[in-house]
């Protein structure tokens, strides 16, 4: 598995939000993404990027991801991070279920 942690550049509210439905039906589209989320200011309310845990087997295939992401296309993240992850404890269940 690999974790995303994709940081958005700043000020770039507008910008995340024209590209919101496309990033979501993107994602759910994949069925490699165990859990997906956006970071958040602390005050629970502005998105300020996104984690994604990916069940794939390699480095590359988790670069494709990114690299077909719209938010990605869109020019939204200042940095992107992709880890090498072991799951170890805990569940993976849908909050959305």
């Amino acid at each position: 598995m690999f974790v995303i942690m994709a940081f958005d550049k700043p000020d770039s509210t507008a910008l995340r939000l024209e590209n919101r439905n496309d990033h979501v039906a993107y994602v759910l589209a994949q069925d490699t993404v165990k859990t997906a989320g956006p970071f958040v200011s602390d005050d629970g309310e502005t998105m300020l990027g996104t984690l994604l845990l990916l069940d794939v087997d390699t480095r590359e295939a988790a670069q494709a991801f990114v690299d077909n992401d719209p938010y990605h296309k869109a020019g939204l993240f200042e940095a992107v991070e992709i880890r090498r992850w072991n799951h170890l404890i805990g569940g993976l269940d849908d909050p959305n279920s």
